[in-house]
């Protein structure tokens, strides 16, 4: 394989193991870094990076946690929160810095692990269960029933591809092709079955909510009337979907809120929001402490576990990806990580077709994700979701003829 190709191969490879364990995302990240450091081309790459509007909220997230790292205490995990706190840009870096070829590569290797999963889940669930067969428990079980993080993170990158799917099916519609968008909402439908039966989440239940309104705004935007119908139709349908759901979504959500309101009262339990009641509040008043240059990188821990409640002691992240940052760095580092999201879904909203609103969907997934999870501290999430929203907003720098290099050539005219 002559050198140049290399890095397209990573890239797909790191598209292709998204939805599977940490490790294999981690190998196709070293891969990727390592392939594109011996092809060369980095003339080309860093002229890329360098007309990019992300450099400067990266170059600055980068730079204030050096400083911090230089001016703070250390602490017996400011290693691995320093890593992370270098990966989150580093992995940005590497999709900016793709050519067109390899991020098209890139996006054939997560529809096509998106699309495998989808097929796999059928046959397993209509198939394979009636027979008594497993799937193996270290890659796949993952993706078709709920396993920890990296099912949290399925359930997102599911949302994603669901959001993507929504917009491809609206901008069918807006071309008077009903029988396309049609097929574009049913894969719609398809991801929210997945991320409400199979692999239930609050999080990516209520990134669909908010952003399919969006969605229409973003497509209608410059038409009030449209907009409106749009939003009106989407509101009926929604509410018709939350009407049928099954028992399990209410209770989920009715659960939801009585643990933030056991919480408030002082409760003390491992449910999910009571956890995340008592970490956003600890952690709020650790920011209001040292605003300016925070406690130290890798300093949540410690103080986590000296401040929280004991039951919940051993956790090692606060759930919220702008607090972990502000604790470690203050709020000039919680301003830098939200300049470089914020930066990321403007890009996106600036670009008024198709390539923009998908983009901008995937983005503003990965910022609602990073507000009630770790989606970018946890490695198990942000090197699979913010790799994927990342590619979105590179191939949104591209032409629209971008996206149709992405499917096979037998296909590309039926996707116009």
């Amino acid at each position: 394989m002559r050198l140049p190709l290399l890095p397209r191969a990573a890239a797909c490879l790191w598209g292709a193991v998204v939805f599977m364990p940490v490790g294999l995302n981690y190998m196709a990240f070293l891969l990727l870094l390592a392939t594109m450091l011996v092809a060369g081309d980095w003339r080309e790459r860093l002229q890329r990076l360098a007309s990019h509007p992300l450099r400067w909220p990266l170059a600055a997230l980068v730079l204030w946690q050096l400083v911090v790292l230089v001016i703070g205490p250390h602490y017996a995990e400011t290693g691995v929160n320093l890593w992370h706190g270098i990966r989150i840009p580093l992995t940005i870096l590497l999709a900016l810095m793709l050519t067109r070829d390899e991020a098209v590569w890139a996006m054939r290797g997560f529809l096509g692990i998106a699309f495998f999963n989808i097929a796999y889940t059928a046959v397993f669930y209509f198939i394979l269960m009636k027979f008594g067969v497993m799937p193996p428990m270290g890659i796949l079980k993952p993706m078709i029933m709920l396993v920890g993080n990296k099912s949290i993170n399925d359930a997102l990158l599911y949302t994603v591809l669901g959001a993507a799917s929504a917009a491809w099916a609206l901008q069918r519609l807006l071309e008077h092709r009903p029988y396309r968008a049609m097929a574009g909402f049913a894969l719609t439908a398809v991801t929210v079955f997945l991320v409400t039966w199979n692999l239930p989440s609050r999080t990516s239940l209520l990134a669909m909510l908010v952003v399919l309104p969006l969605l229409c705004v973003h497509q209608w935007r410059s038409h009030w009337r449209g907009m409106a119908a749009a939003l009106a139709v989407l509101v009926v349908v929604l509410g018709f979907a939350l009407r049928e759901a099954p028992p399990s979504v209410e209770q989920k959500l009715a659960q939801g809120v009585s643990e933030i309101e056991a919480a408030r009262a002082g409760a003390v339990s491992e449910g999910s929001w009571v956890v995340r009641y008592h970490m956003y509040t600890v952690t709020g008043r650790m920011i209001a402490d040292r605003p300016l240059a925070g406690w130290g990188i890798g300093a949540w821990n410690q103080i986590w576990r000296e401040r929280g409640p004991a039951l919940l002691a051993n956790y090692n992240m606060p759930h919220n990806d702008f607090l972990w940052m502000g604790s470690q760095t203050g709020l000039p580092g919680v301003a830098a990580l939200l300049a470089v999201m914020l930066c990321a879904v403007w890009q996106a909203w600036k670009r008024p077709d198709l390539a923009g609103r998908v983009a901008f969907a995937a983005t503003l997934i990965m910022l609602l994700a990073s507000c009630v999870n770790s989606a970018l501290r946890d490695a198990q999430i942000g090197l699979s979701l913010l790799w994927v929203g990342m590619l979105f907003l590179r191939l949104s720098r591209e032409p629209a003829g971008a996206w149709l290099e992405v499917l096979p050539r037998r296909w590309r005219g039926a996707s116009v």
